[in-house]
């Protein structure tokens, strides 16, 4: 697959609980494109070396086994003698045309021709993946740092981070992306707040820097939203100690299942205090700033 003929490819990245789930479910809804649950696997791209052969079985084995001890494959629903076979069929082997078969796999499943990637901490893994991936196009999804630490500190896989640390956290990704996307044409921000308040103009935004006509049925992704989130799987050790239920990930984002809720958008303001308004600006007050976020 030469990188020359390959549409666009959307790869969603931000800081934890910015909304990168309820984006990657509009895009999932358009006819053409597909976007499979977090992958993580990309980040492994410059560790495999090696003769073709030995590359392609490596590449294979490291995939369905990303990351230990509790890999991702099952929430993909693709058989692995299928994904193995198909890249058997990858000739040359290359890294690049390997992720390429799989994601072409995966979005076959739904009858659709592009395919594109939801994994937040990619932020820390842009220029990385840009050269296994040339066709990648980043969308650098932002929300308020305050409101992204309101919504980790609900969950129930919670860190229990002070404010500091969320701060410091959300401060680290969000400059990680820019960083990298600073003046390339493949990396474009969108704003949370804009997305859950100027709904359509934002998504036509996307669809242009994309290649992808804009489409409707993105407005409607709630419909499809459970189904879709049936692929986040239980996850279990080796030795059956289930540590995070099916439903306790379908919890996690229970929001994406109704329409847009603008109450949503800078709920900090009424929820922290102002002793947490305070140390969040010590620690992130200038990037606050910078993204022209009230303080």
């Amino acid at each position: 697959m030469s990188a020359c003929r390959l549409r666009p490819m959307p790869i969603i990245v931000g800081s934890p609980r910015s909304g990168t789930t309820l984006l990657r479910l509009m895009l999932d809804s358009h006819p053409e494109l597909a976007i499979p649950p977090e992958t993580g696997f990309l980040s492994l791209g410059s560790k495999f070396k090696g003769r073709e052969d030995k590359l392609r079985e490596r590449f294979f084995h490291a995939l369905i086994n990303h990351p230990q001890p509790l890999p991702v494959w099952p929430d993909f629903e693709m058989d692995e003698e299928t994904f193995q076979s198909a890249l058997s069929e990858v000739k040359p082997f290359s890294v690049s045309d390997g992720y390429r078969t799989f994601y072409r796999l995966y979005a076959a499943r739904f009858g659709k021709s592009r395919w594109g990637d939801k994994t937040p901490l990619y932020c820390l893994d842009i220029d990385a993946i840009r050269k296994t991936l040339p066709e990648a196009r980043f969308i650098h999804f932002i929300r308020d740092g305050r409101d992204a630490a309101l919504s980790l500190r609900r969950m129930w896989f919670s860190p229990g981070w002070e404010i500091e640390t969320q701060a410091a956290y959300w401060r680290r990704c969000v400059l990680a992306a820019r960083r990298a996307g600073a003046g390339r044409a493949d990396y474009i921000e969108v704003r949370y707040e804009d997305l859950i308040l100027n709904t359509r103009e934002t998504l036509n935004q996307i669809c242009t820097f994309i290649d992808l006509d804009y489409d409707d049925a993105m407005l409607r992704y709630y419909e499809r939203a459970p189904e879709r989130l049936k692929e986040h799987k239980g996850r279990s050790l080796p030795d059956g100690t289930v540590l995070r239920s099916q439903e306790q990930r379908l919890c996690q984002q229970k929001r994406t299942t109704q329409p847009l809720d603008p109450a949503c958008v800078f709920g900090w303001k009424t929820a922290m205090s102002a002793e947490e308004k305070k140390r969040f600006r010590l620690f992130a007050g200038d990037l606050l700033r910078d993204l022209g976020y009230d303080l």
